[in-house]
């Protein structure tokens, strides 16, 4: 590429979902209205979970930290879309844009693990019922959260600080809503190798890893699931891991369908409209599921908004 192609460029532009002008009100309002229900519901469960002393349990405490991470990971993404539907503007400055990457790297990549963490809990309670309190103690239950963050900070960083070596083209124009850092590998004048080398490599540690740890821990459930002669019985043991695993399926199912959108397309729209699945819809729909699924928790739930009401 010719030095004079190359730029120190000082921001990119968001192309969003839609550049179809009459579609930005109607887009605005969705995303707005998407972006409240998930930061409300994710709110009340962790306000549920702290102010209920019968929700404290490991099971919970990694709810609620999940709930958490998924406000940050939305929050990460969607002002923004917001801000820029609402002001006309497509810029992200280049400083914004690789915070963005860095954060939005950290937060999925907690999801992931925390997720895998939720899996072994629930492995833990169904197979060895007995030993449940003394394994799943406070303490590993802190650590389990501390290295899980700890990992996914390490990988939001390696990404956003392996793009400080690339220079970029004059074409700045990001087919997407958010900081994708595909998208922005695609903008590169510089070579990319290491960069997408550090990416399968991430993808095969942080992907493959974790869901192997989700199938296994699932493996074990159901073999002991089975092994439950009463019908009741069955029905209660899994009836404590269906909501996880419905989060989990729909986490990874859009993911997975993102992956393959992006391998046998070459419409970044598509591409991007798949991508509203883990990072808008997933986070917003967590709540319900485990909620409405669950006693506890809208028992906690309810008081906690009885509560609130009455001290207004």
């Amino acid at each position: 590429m010719d030095p004079e192609n190359q730029t120190h460029v000082a921001e990119f532009l968001l192309l969003g979902l839609s550049e179809d002008p009459q579609l930005q009100p109607v887009l605005f309002g969705l995303l707005l209205t998407m972006y409240l229900v998930t930061v409300l519901g994710n709110l009340l469960i962790v306000l549920a979970v702290s102010s209920d002393s019968h929700l404290h349990t490991p099971m919970y405490f990694f709810l609620s930290n999940l709930s958490l991470i998924d406000i940050c990971c939305t929050s990460t993404v969607v002002p923004k879309m917001l801000l820029n539907i609402q002001t006309e503007s497509k810029a992200i400055t280049y400083a914004g844009c690789l915070a963005q990457v860095c954060f939005f790297f950290i937060f999925v990549c907690m999801d992931n693990l925390l997720l895998t963490v939720m899996a072994y809990d629930r492995y833990v309670a169904i197979c060895h019922p007995l030993y449940y309190t003394v394994i799943m103690n406070p303490c590993l239950c802190v650590l389990l959260v501390l290295v899980s963050l700890l990992i996914s900070i390490v990988d939001g960083l390696l990404h956003s600080l392996m793009l400080l070596r690339l220079s970029f083209c004059k074409q700045v124009e990001i087919p997407h809503f958010f900081c994708e850092l595909a998208q922005i590998l695609k903008l590169a004048c510089s070579d990319t190798l290491i960069n997408n080398i550090l990416v399968y490599l991430l993808t095969i540690l942080l992907g493959v890893g974790p869901v192997s740890g989700i199938i296994f821990s699932y493996t074990k459930i159901v073999s002991s699931i089975l092994k439950i002669p009463s019908t009741g019985g069955k029905y209660k043991a899994f009836s404590t891991c269906g909501s996880h695993l419905s989060v989990v399926l729909m986490f990874y199912g859009a993911s997975i369908g993102v992956y393959l959108s992006s391998a046998v397309t070459d419409s970044p729209r598509k591409t991007t409209l798949a991508s509203v699945m883990y990072t808008v819809v997933t986070p917003m729909l967590n709540p319900f599921i485990y909620s409405l699924r669950n006693k506890d928790m809208k028992g906690a739930l309810r008081k906690l908004i009885l509560g609130i009401f009455s001290f207004l």
